[in-house]
């Protein structure tokens, strides 16, 4: 059975999104939790995940021998060895579409992802409103994820990106968290976009996973002091 390296649910935004892969699309794995304790090269973290994967980092997709590392390669190794679970959209341009905004997703929206780091148990709307004062490059990513996700809805007609679940939902679902958390003004489209997503039975078990973690860790936590 594959096997699913991933950090603390309501922290690892990259470890989030092949276990919502795996899990939206009813592939079965096992899951492998490796807490969070620092990122210290003599951390108990570092130490585990360095016997799985030369980066040491999570996640990480183990398929007996072959250790895959990195959300797009673990999405790209899905698809190919489910191909009847239609990962990637069908239609050739669709697909090379959604292989786009994942691939601007990966590489991208670093003023969301440094300023608005993951954070699922917390509610934080009086931080966003701050943040959305005084962070410029939050305005221009959620000024391009508005205008993304907004043409991709009207084009493929929703309730996903591309009309059904794909990997692009998956590799969007932090980012819909992280929206929630600080309460980012969104237009309506794309918050009922949002509460989909967060519905997706996927979704909904590693929001509730996140909820039961109990584990605050003071290093993941820019906005508050104590749980």
């Amino acid at each position: 059975m594959l096997k699913l390296f991933v950090g603390n649910k309501n922290y690892s935004s990259w470890s989030m999104r092949p276990w919502v892969l795996l899990r939206q699309a009813g592939i079965p794995f096992e899951e492998e939790v490796v807490r969070f304790d620092s990122f210290d090269a003599d951390s108990n973290f570092k130490k585990t995940i360095a016997d799985v994967t030369p980066t040491a980092k999570v996640p990480v997709l183990v398929d007996e021998d072959l250790a895959i590392w990195d959300t797009l390669a673990i999405a790209e190794y899905l698809a190919e060895q489910y191909p009847d679970k239609h990962l990637w959209p069908q239609d050739k341009v669709a697909r090379a579409r959604a292989r786009s905004v994942c691939a601007e997703m990966h590489s991208g929206f670093t003023g969301l992802r440094s300023q608005c780091p993951m954070n699922i148990e917390a509610s934080l709307p009086l931080i966003g409103a701050l943040i959305w004062r005084d962070q410029p490059a939050v305005h221009r990513d959620v000024q391009r994820i508005v205008q993304m996700w907004t043409g991709l809805l009207e084009e493929y007609g929703g309730p996903m990106l591309f009309g059904e679940f794909s990997i692009a939902d998956a590799y969007f679902a932090p980012v819909c968290m992280r929206l929630r958390t600080y309460a980012l003004p969104l237009p309506i489209a794309i918050a009922d976009y949002v509460q989909r997503v967060s519905q997706l039975p996927g979704v909904a078990a590693w929001i509730q996973g996140a909820m039961d973690e109990h584990d605050f860790l003071a290093f993941e936590e820019p906005y508050r002091l104590e749980r």
